[in-house]
């Protein structure tokens, strides 16, 4: 993808410093680096955030670090020592944003929560991504992705007949609440054009991941109402018409066939209109009770008859819901991966053209994910600390 460096990104003006590691807070603060914010990552000195660790590893960066932390500059300070604290007081001061994700109580033991901020900075917008909420019973808790989706319900929705279920290959937690950080933070900033005011944003993971769990709450919540809440949508396993099925080679296709349409198209395409009477939108997410043998019959003969990729390939010519399920080597290579060009490449001094995900706001112009690549550890103090002899101390009105 060619570079958007040349144009005026959106946060082009912004300041980002970010106390924030692991995911939900890197997320975000590449979310706004890629929007064109000057993101200053500080990190432990040695160190550095854990996730450098994760494997499996470019030749000196993990693949998954360098994933959500580029548009990024490091420098390695301990706010534990007095000189490294004071650089952190003018990055503090020179901030548009702040984000950090540290336990509950750890940010005012270093003196840099937002009460203290805010004394030299009260313009400051102040985000801190938090597990289940600081000041729930459960604010002690570390808010790690499977414990917020346990206590959210997500984990619990699949639970059958006392089976255990299944681990999450999503990390909806931690990414629901980077999504919220993220819009929380760019609302905030509207917000201020106006008001000329900071302010302070606490976004638990936990109440992120729950306010999405529409579909998967909706019974739980008619029942709340005093409701019986059933029947329930059926997008779970027992709708034969929005499932899984193999394929003659072995593999896997999705079909999902809730509405009547595409379903009658499809009973038309395989020969069998009588499967499609006239039905009722309320059939659109049920079991389709004594309807769902036939049904699961039906499309799980036609689906055996085809090999995976043809079978793909045919029900895209014929516009219908059916298609291949990838491991996850096959989709960053699949032929619509590389037509959308989700997969770009950026030059790191010691390991080369190495991949990235590309930002989707970057085919409108909005974000340029090329401009940075992940950094090193530490590798801008130099660069931050000279910056801030040039320009001084700082202190926003």
């Amino acid at each position: 993808m060619e570079s958007l460096s040349s144009q005026r990104l959106p946060l082009a003006d912004f300041r980002i410093v970010d106390f924030s590691r692991l995911l939900p807070g890197p997320w975000c603060t590449q979310t706004l680096g890629d929007l064109g914010a000057d993101v200053i990552k500080i990190e432990q000195p040695e160190i550095g955030d854990y996730s450098r660790f994760n494997p499996p590893t470019f030749k000196s960066v993990g693949a998954y670090f360098n994933s959500i932390n580029r548009n990024k500059r490091s420098i390695t300070l301990d706010l534990t020592v007095a000189a490294d604290k004071a650089v952190a007081d003018e990055l503090i001061a020179s901030a548009d944003v702040i984000v950090e994700s540290y336990r509950s109580g750890v940010a005012k033991k270093l003196a840099i929560d937002y009460e203290t901020v805010k004394k030299v900075n009260p313009s400051v917008i102040y985000c801190s991504i938090t597990g289940f909420g600081n000041d729930s019973a459960l604010g002690r808790v570390p808010g790690h992705d499977l414990s917020i989706q346990g206590v959210a319900g997500t984990l619990g929705k699949h639970i059958k007949h006392g089976d255990t279920p299944p681990m999450p290959t999503f990390q909806a937690g931690d990414f629901t609440g980077a999504a919220f950080a993220t819009i929380g933070i760019l609302a905030a900033c509207i917000g201020r054009q106006t008001s000329g005011k900071g302010c302070y944003l606490e976004i638990p993971m936990y109440d992120s991941l729950i306010s999405v769990s529409n579909v998967a709450m909706s019974g739980a919540l008619a029942r709340v109402a005093g409701y019986p809440g059933t029947p329930e949508m059926e997008p779970w396993g027992r709708n034969p018409r929005y499932n899984i099925y193999p394929t003659r080679d072995g593999k896997y296709v999705t079909v999902c066939l809730l509405e009547y349409r595409g379903w009658k198209r499809f009973c038309e395409y395989i020969g069998r209109p009588e499967l499609a009477p006239e039905e009722d939108w309320s059939d659109r997410h049920s079991d389709h009770g004594d309807k769902a043998v036939s049904f699961r019959d039906a499309i799980a003969q036609f689906c055996l008859s085809r090999d995976r990729d043809a079978l793909h390939d045919e029900m895209r010519q014929a516009e219908i819901a059916i298609s291949a399920v990838y491991e996850t080597d096959e989709a960053v290579r699949s032929a619509h991966a590389c037509e959308r060009g989700v997969v770009g490449f950026m030059a790191r001094p010691a390991d080369g053209q190495v991949p990235y995900l590309v930002d989707p706001l970057a085919r409108a112009g909005l974000s340029d994910p090329t401009r940075r690549p992940s950094p090193e550890l530490g590798e801008h103090g130099a660069e931050i600390r000279e910056e801030l002899s040039r320009t001084g101390p700082a202190v926003r009105a």
